[in-house]
C-alpha cells in the first residue's frame, strides 16, 4: 500500500551537500576560465601595441633612409646641416638633410631649379627629423621646412639616435641607451663618429617603447619592454664614399 508513496520520496533532488559542491566546482571552474581569458586579453593587446608600434617605426627607418639617402643631391656638400643635426636636451638625435630635387624638373619654377627655397615647390628639399617628447610617450615627427607642419612618423618612441662616419662600418647592435659600438671599417681599424657635414655613412637607431598592459601579479600581466630597430645608410652624393 506505501509503495507508491515510497517511490515518490525516493527521487527526491539534490541534497544541499551535494549541492554545494557542485556550485563549488562551477565557481572553481568559471575562477580559472576567468583568468585564463583576462590573460589572452592582456597578451593579445601587447601583441597589438608591439605590431603597431613596430610597424611605424620600421616605416620611419625606411621613409627617413629613402630621403637622408638622397641628401646633398645637386648641393656642393653632402646636405646635413650640422648646426641641426646634433643631440636634444633629452639626448635624442636630431637631422636635417637638404637636397635639390627640382635641379632638372622642367615642370617647376626656374627658382625651385637653382635652389631650395619656393615654398611648396621645394617640398621634400630640406627636412628635419627630431623627436617630441610628451608626458605619456615620445613621437618621431618630420618637419618639411618647404611643404607645411611638422607630422608625426611613429608613437611610442623612447629614443632617436643617429651615429654619423665618414666610410661605410660594421658594428655591435646594443641596448636603447647605447644602440651601436665597436664601429669598424671593412679592414677592421676602429672608426669614430665625424661630423654630420662630413658624414658619409649613416647609423639609425630607434627604439620602440611598450608600455606594461595590466598591473603586476594580475593575470595575463605584460611588463614594460624596449626593442631596437637599426638601419644603415649610405649617402650616395657624397663624394668618395667607400664601402
Amino acid at each position: 500500500m506505501c509503495k507508491q508513496n515510497c517511490k515518490a520520496n525516493s527521487a527526491a533532488g539534490f541534497s544541499l551537500m551535494e549541492l554545494i559542491i557542485a556550485m563549488t566546482i562551477t565557481l572553481v571552474v568559471m575562477g580559472i576560465a576567468s583568468t585564463l581569458l583576462a590573460r589572452s586579453f592582456n597578451v593579445r593587446k601587447r601583441e597589438d601595441q608591439r605590431t603597431d608600434a613596430l610597424a611605424d617605426a620600421q616605416r620611419s627607418l625606411n621613409t627617413m633612409t629613402h630621403e637622408i639617402a638622397s641628401t646633398g643631391f645637386n648641393l656642393t656638400g653632402n646636405g646635413i646641416v650640422d648646426a641641426d643635426s646634433q643631440v636634444d636636451a633629452n639626448g635624442n638625435g636630431t637631422i636635417r638633410v637638404r637636397a635639390n630635387l627640382n635641379k632638372f624638373d622642367s615642370t617647376v619654377s626656374q627658382a625651385a631649379r637653382d635652389g631650395i627655397g619656393v615654398a611648396t615647390e621645394d617640398a621634400g628639399e630640406d627636412v628635419k627629423y627630431f623627436v617630441v617628447p610628451t608626458a605619456d610617450t615620445s613621437y618621431l615627427a618630420r618637419y618639411d621646412r618647404y611643404g607645411g607642419a611638422a607630422t608625426v612618423l611613429a608613437n611610442r618612441i623612447d629614443s632617436f639616435h643617429v651615429q654619423y662616419y665618414d666610410e661605410r662600418v660594421t658594428y655591435t647592435t646594443g641596448t636603447c641607451a647605447a644602440p651601436i659600438s665597436n664601429a669598424q671599417n671593412k679592414s677592421g681599424t676602429a672608426k669614430a663618429q665625424v661630423s654630420p657635414s662630413q658624414a658619409k655613412y649613416l647609423v639609425l637607431a630607434i627604439c620602440v617603447d611598450l608600455a606594461a598592459v595590466g598591473t603586476p601579479s594580475s593575470p595575463g600581466y605584460q611588463p614594460a619592454s624596449r626593442v631596437l630597430l637599426v638601419s644603415d645608410v649610405a649617402l650616395r652624393n657624397a663624394v668618395g664614399v667607400k664601402y
